[in-house]
């Protein structure tokens, strides 16, 4: 028998498990109870050892439902804008969107100050979900002004995102974005399946053609899916 802490050995056996693939991804892993039962130890010692897989990034904590094995997670650069359809069939994954919305609008104060219009003017707008494997990875709520993008309404974001075309016929010279943690509205928390009070990560997008202000978007992630990161040469 191991001569190694009981910890380390549950530790061990549960990694063991997922590295042998018994366990994937959002497996849900025994309670905390039953493996104090199965190696006959007390539940701190299972707690330390949990936890330590947690800080790993192995397992992962969702509060009412259980421990889980770590999906693993999407990643975006911050300081660019890609494709997402790209990034996906890129890293593996089958793409595929859901566009809930696609019209016109009148930009009320706070879309007016988000595209720089006026109050009142005629927009577009878009509301479009798009998966990785049958899983929800971004909610994109998008404005755009049609002075520039005169065929966006027209576009079928089934077959082409609206990155893509907006890239091909806006050439990118300026982004802004801001990124923040926030617990989602039942709306977003329906599109992107997530539980009560699981939080997402909001990206606040604008993009600039030249010095016009083509689009401003709002992109919603599953926080226990999705990370941006950003790298810079000094």
């Amino acid at each position: 028998m191991s001569k190694s802490p009981r910890y380390i050995q549950i530790k061990t056996y549960i990694s063991d498990k997922i590295s042998a693939h018994e366990w994937v991804p959002g497996h849900k892993i025994p309670t905390e109870l039953e493996l104090t039962e199965t190696f006959n130890v007390s539940r701190m010692t299972v707690n330390k050892a949990i936890r330590d897989l947690v800080s790993d990034g192995l397992l992962e904590r969702t509060p009412r439902l259980g421990t889980f094995v770590c999906q693993k997670k999407a990643e975006s650069p911050l300081t660019d804008i890609r494709n997402i359809a790209d990034e996906i069939s890129q890293r593996g994954g089958e793409y595929s969107n859901k566009v809930l919305s696609q019209r016109s609008i009148v930009a009320d104060d706070e879309i007016a100050m988000r595209l720089g219009v006026m109050l009142g003017t005629q927009i577009y707008f878009s509301e479009i979900i798009h998966f990785e494997d049958n899983k929800p990875l971004q909610l994109e709520i998008r404005w755009v002004n049609p002075e520039y993008a005169p065929a966006y309404i027209q576009q079928d974001f089934s077959q082409a995102t609206p990155n893509e075309y907006l890239s091909q016929n806006c050439p990118l010279s300026t982004i802004e974005h801001t990124v923040e943690a926030i617990i989602p509205d039942a709306k977003t928390q329906r599109y992107l399946n997530l539980s009560a009070n699981e939080p997402c990560l909001l990206l606040n997008r604008r993009t600039w053609s030249k010095q016009n202000l083509i689009s401003a978007a709002l992109l919603y992630h599953p926080g226990h899916r999705y990370k941006l990161s950003s790298r810079t040469h000094l």
